[in-house]
């Protein structure tokens, strides 16, 4: 029977891809990973690696254990945790979603913490490419995105709407299609996404983002309207990110006459046993969406 232990290693050594990053996640010494790698490779009389110097491979049989051998100790990662002890107000929860939403929910989880000390918070502000590879690597445990994930790993539910808001700067009271194009956009990480969801539904004359002269761009979701309550553009961002600007009174937030949502899901790994304290967590955020 293969070592557990050893397969572990493995696997962790595969996905890293560094000899030394691989002992300092399992709390090893570099020699004692390859000591583990190398007596797998005794038990299963064939070389898993193709060796060059620090650096190495998966030879053919090494990508099959791989493949097979992750599936293998994600269902014994599953069994202990349903088996085991699972409080639902302890341990550690890490999230991502993107910025608008996180801006609504971490203030909420860390609520929750302080009536919880022993349930801990990883909260991680990313888009969605981040946040699919990030539960696909096993690198979160709830992912909240604003797209369906293509990842066939990773299972995606509706869980609220979020309304778009077309935000110019305070002197601009109705916003002309004249008046944008004159302003110029303020872009971030999801701008051309929700930009073209929101504009193409009021303005006739919206065929591209490009349409607009970029006046800027921000990737820090509370700085996004900061350019834009100066007066240098304008910018569409959901509700709740408009909603947390701590200067109101320097911009202007339309509400256009047709409305636009763009849908939040949850995001969570295919076939994942959810622990009691992710459902305290779950369940928590969908009583404040």
């Amino acid at each position: 029977m293969i070592n557990i232990t050893w397969l572990r290693t493995f696997c962790t050594l595969a996905e890293v891809g560094h000899f030394t990053r691989t002992a300092e996640r399992l709390y090893m010494t570099q020699s004692g990973v390859s000591q583990h790698i190398r007596k797998l490779e005794e038990q299963l009389d064939t070389d898993l690696l193709i060796r060059q110097g620090k650096q190495f491979s998966l030879t053919n049989a090494g990508e099959q254990l791989y493949k097979e051998a992750g599936e293998i100790l994600q269902r014994l990662s599953n069994l202990e945790q349903r088996i085991g002890e699972d409080p639902p107000y302890e341990g550690l929860v890490r999230l991502m979603s993107p910025g608008s939403v996180g801006l609504k929910l971490y203030p909420q989880l860390l609520t929750l913490q302080q009536q919880h000390p022993k349930l801990v918070i990883d909260y991680r502000f990313a888009p969605n490419s981040d946040i699919e590879r990030a539960l696909a690597n096993h690198e979160i445990d709830i992912g909240f995105m604003t797209d369906i994930s293509d990842d066939e790993t990773v299972s995606c539910k509706p869980m609220a709407q979020e309304t778009l808001i077309l935000v110019t700067p305070a002197a601009t009271v109705e916003p002309s299609w004249e008046q944008l194009i004159e302003l110029g956009f303020i872009d971030h990480p999801d701008g051309a996404h929700h930009a073209g969801m929101l504009l193409t539904a009021n303005y006739e004359q919206f065929q591209h983002i490009n349409d607009f002269e970029k006046k800027g761009f921000s990737n820090q979701i509370g700085l996004i309207l900061e350019p834009v309550s100066r007066g240098i553009g304008f910018t569409v961002l959901p509700a709740h990110a408009v909603a947390a600007y701590p200067k109101p009174e320097l911009i202007n937030s339309h509400h256009l006459p047709v409305a636009v949502s763009e849908t939040l899901y949850l995001a969570v790994r295919r076939q994942q046993a959810l622990s009691n304290r992710m459902h305290t967590v779950i369940d928590e955020v969908k009583k404040w969406l």
